[in-house]
Parts: C-alpha cells; structure tokens; sequence
C-alpha cells in the first residue's frame, strides 16, 4: 500500500491517466449494458404482443365453432311413430336401410291403394297405371315422415333394396319385380326410377327370393343380376346388366324335380356357387355354369372360378349333390365358419351342418318340423349360435337356441302359437350376446291349454337371465311383417311391424309402426320360467333398459 502511495506522488499524471481509462472502460461496459437491456425489453414487448395475439385469434376461432359456426344436429329420434293408410293392402316386404343419409336408419315398404300419402299426392294415373296399383314408399326413421312414394306396378312379386351401383347409381338402389313391367330399378335415396325393362317370365311363375347381385360380367364397371323364376319343375335364369337393366344372353333353363328355393354361396373370393333344393334333392351351379347356359359361351372374367372339390360331388349330369340321409329337406341356410361359409341343411325330422369346403357333415341334431326359416344369434359371448321354431303339436311351438359349432341345444322354451306368426328377430347387445325376440303365448307349463287363436305377444330373452322372460306387448291385428334392429349405430334399438290385410284380401286399415325396445322392456311384464325368483322383478326390468347394444359388422 504504501509503494502505491509512493508511486502515485512521484508519477501523479500517469495516475491521473490510468483512472480516467477505468472510467471510460465503465462508460463502455455502461453503455453496452443499457444498449442489451433496451433489446431485451423490446423482444420481450414482442414476446408479450404475441402472446396476446396468439390468445386473441384462439378465443376468436373458440367463439366462432362455439356460437357463429353451427354443429351438426343429431337427429333426434321418436320413441314410437305410426305411418297409416285407409283402404289398401301391404305386401310381406319390409326394407330397414339408411335412406336419406342422416346415419338413421329408414323403412321402405310397398302397399296397394287408389291414391299415395297426403304428403306426395300421386295416384296410379300419373305412372299410367290402373287404380289401385303397389306403391313404394320410403318413410323417416326419426318420425315416420314420408321421404319419398311412387307409383310402381300394377302388382309387385319381390322387391330387393340395398342393392349397390343400381343403375351406375353411386346411392344404392331397390330392383322391383312386378307386372306389367317385368324389372324397375328405383334410386333408394330419392325413389326416381334408373331404368324399367320387361322380361317375359312366362305365366303362372314364382321369383325365388332373395335376387342376386352377381360380379359384373358384361365389362362396364357395374355389377349385374341374376333373377330365378320358377314355372312348374323348371328353373329359367335370367342375367341383367345392372347399369341399364338388358338381358344379358338368353334365359336359361335349369331342370328340378319339384319346386325349388335357393340360396347363393361365396366358397372363395372368385368362387360363386348357387344351391338350389326341392323337398328331395340338392343341386348345385357355379356362377361360371349359368353364364355359359344364358351366353352360350364360357365366362371370360378369369376372377370367377370353379370350386374343384364340389365339382368333384357334383354329377355333371344331374347336377345333384348326394344327400348324406333321406327326409324333405324345409329350409337351407349359410352359416359363417372358420373358413367360410357352411350350410344348414333343415330336414323334416333333423338338422345337420354341412361344412361349405369338402361338404363333410359336421354335426346332426334330431328336429322335426321346423316352422321358420333359421336366424343366428349369441347366446354366448362371440358364440354363434342358431334360432330353430319346430312344430311340437297342433298350435304349440318350441323355440330353441342352437350353437352353430357342435349342435348343441343351449336354450329352449314351448309356446302356443297362432298360423303365420311372426318369425324371431335378434339384436346384438355389447357384452358380444343377442337379445332374442319371438311371438306366441307362454302358459305355465302343466297348465298348457290348445286354441285355434292363441294370442299374439311378443317376447324378449337375454341369456343373462335364463329364467326369465320378458312379456312386451301383445297384438290382435294380422300382422304381415315384423323385423328388429338398431336404428343408428350400436344404439336406438327397435322393432317394425306392418299390419293389415295381404292382396289377397279385400282392403283395409293398413298401419307401420316402429317402436324403441326399451319403451316396451320399462312396462313388460316378467315371466319366470321356474318357481326361484333370482332378483327383483323391477330390478330386472332396469337392467335390461340399462342393456347397450352393438353393430356387428
């Protein structure tokens, strides 16, 4: 210190020098420290502006998808609804397809009378037709409002919707089968007719049902059809283009020995096969046979293809395939298998499940007089199983539950039941099981009583509750059609019935209504099918209220 002091007297000036350096060193570092902290501030004003900014434009886009802009309305559905005519007759066809595209399902029917629905206004005469003639109608499945009706035909024998490309159509289409025009395609979404056609079926024939669409096989990109009429012990097939509805080819004529049905099996993915079955034979056609009957020449599409294994069962002359044991073959049916599609086969006195592969017999159950075409269902999780209805006694059904892999019976119940009832229905609930709808009477067994007019009512069974049966309501009308399903995805679970007199009755009242199941499960009254009562009934009646549902693709 004192050496400092020393130096600082003896060179004063140099002293003087080194600290105005500091202090212009200070300056400096001074001047630097404001000129960062000045940036500094502004980026942060900038940070800040934007912030705001961003906040601003997010509240404003908030805003707008909350109150300017509009979401889309979910159309709100009523529990019941009722579509009514005076002075006409229904025919036994009913359509649950998604018409006018607001994912609700919608019905299509076809009735006959002098005039259509107030809402449209049309008469036969506009079509050119006589009066009375079959109207086709679409009707909302929200409230059973009229989309859209037209005149059709003087008569209608079938009509198939749901079918695709109908027309070169990218909406689906309906194929209407009557007279005097022979085939009418109608667009499902606006009911505008693509195109009519006549045919010459003959007299006195029968469509067999359901019609088919077939891959295209006239090369213009839209699929074709395929139409079975039956005329005494012969079959003629007639192939139609799809886009304009031309016969494609010639009719062909395929020789029965008595009246036949069919049904159409997919083997492999290029692999189309048409089973047709009378009460004592089996037949069998490749979609390559047909065409080469209709054309008179071989089938030029390399993707439609022979199943060599059936071929091989097939008598090439004939055409039969062997029956494995004797019997009136009733109902034929496809299952879906592990590796494609199987066939039950339903005889007079028993059932049995044929594998669709090698045609090997895969299980038999003895089953006599079965009265209604099999239904599939699950009785157990993702277990398929089969709804036979068997005539046990005059006016007395049973209902069983089948399971489609062994054959064994895992439910059944006895009915009374009336001529023409109703066949079941089933609706797929979300613990991957079905509820299963059926008509008759039930009567507490031991106190069974026989009537010509046992009374209509409808039932509901879910295999959670085995021992109980749900009574939803009972009807003294004639009813001519009934279905059930899910009216918008995996919910809205309902039921259609059409009411009145067939063509072939003079006209009358004719009433569709569509009823929510669970309106009818929250007033049921519960059956228990043995004397232990498990829960509370209305615990069970809220139970299956609370009971999801689930499309199955």
């Amino acid at each position: 210190m004192d050496n400092k002091d020393a130096e600082a007297e003896i060179h004063p000036l140099k002293n003087e020098d080194v600290k105005a350096q500091e202090n212009h060193e200070n300056s400096v570092e001074r001047r630097v420290v404001s000129k960062q902290s000045s940036r500094l501030s502004q980026l942060s004003r900038w940070r800040t502006a934007a912030f705001f900014i961003s906040l601003f434009l997010c509240l404003i886009i908030v805003f707008a998808f909350s109150f300017v802009i509009p979401c889309p309305e979910r159309p709100v559905s009523e529990r019941t609804w009722f579509r009514n005519y005076d002075n006409a007759v229904a025919y036994r066809f009913l359509a649950i397809e998604d018409v006018n595209k607001d994912k609700v399902q919608d019905v299509i029917f076809v009735f006959k009378a002098s005039n259509g629905s107030s809402s449209f206004n049309r008469s036969c005469l506009d079509e050119g037709l006589p009066s009375p003639c079959a109207f086709i109608a679409a009707v909302s499945g929200t409230n059973g409002s009229v989309l859209w009706e037209r005149p059709a035909a003087e008569e209608v024998e079938w009509m198939e919707c749901g079918i695709k490309q109908l027309g070169g159509a990218q909406a689906p289409g309906c194929l209407v089968v009557g007279t005097p025009v022979s085939l009418t395609a109608v667009d499902q979404q606006t009911g505008e007719v693509q195109w009519r056609q006549s045919s010459d079926f003959g007299a006195n024939y029968t469509v067999l049902t359901p019609l088919s669409a077939i891959p295209d096989v006239d090369s213009d990109g839209v699929q074709d059809l395929i139409i079975f009429i039956a005329a005494e012990d012969k079959i003629k097939t007639f192939i139609h283009s799809g886009k304009n509805g031309k016969q494609i080819g010639s009719t062909g004529i395929l020789n029965m020995d008595g009246k036949a049905r069919y049904i159409r099996l997919v083997l492999k993915p290029d692999s189309y096969y048409f089973l047709f079955y009378t009460a004592n034979s089996l037949y069998g056609y490749s979609l390559k046979n047909l065409y080469s009957a209709a054309t008179g020449m071989e089938m030029k599409l390399p993707n439609l293809e022979q199943d060599p294994q059936w071929e091989k069962n097939i008598d090439h002359t004939t055409r039969r395939l062997p029956l494995l044991s004797s019997g009136d073959i009733r109902y034929l049916a496809k299952v879906p298998g592990g590796s494609g599609e199987n066939i039950l086969i339903v005889k007079s006195e028993m059932a049995m499940l044929i594998n669709g592969q090698n045609l090997q017999n895969l299980w038999t159950l003895n089953v006599s007089r079965i009265m209604s075409e099999p239904l599939l269902g699950y009785y157990k999780p993702d277990v398929l199983g089969i709804v036979l209805e068997s005539e046990i006694g005059p006016n007395r059904k049973k209902v069983m539950i089948v399971e489609a892999g062994s054959g064994a019976v895992q439910w059944d119940l006895k009915l009374n039941s009336r001529p023409e009832s109703p066949g079941p229905a089933t609706l797929s609930t979300a613990d991957h099981r079905s509820t299963f709808l059926f008509w008759g009477e039930y009567q507490i067994p031991g106190n069974e009583t026989r009537s010509e007019a046992a009374l209509q009512k409808l039932y509901l069974f879910h295999p959670s509750y085995t021992n109980v049966l749900l009574e939803l309501r009972n009807s003294t009308d004639q009813i001519i059609a009934f279905n059930a399903a899910l009216f918008e995805r995996s919910r809205h679970a309902c039921y259609v019935l059409l009411r009145g007199p067939q063509p072939s009755q003079e006209p009358g009242f004719v009433s569709l209504m569509k009823r929510k199941l669970k309106e009818d499960v929250s007033e049921s009254r519960v059956i228990w099918l043995s004397q232990v009562a498990v829960d509370n009934e209305q615990y069970i009646r809220d139970r299956l209220y609370r009971m999801r549902f689930h499309s199955r693709v």
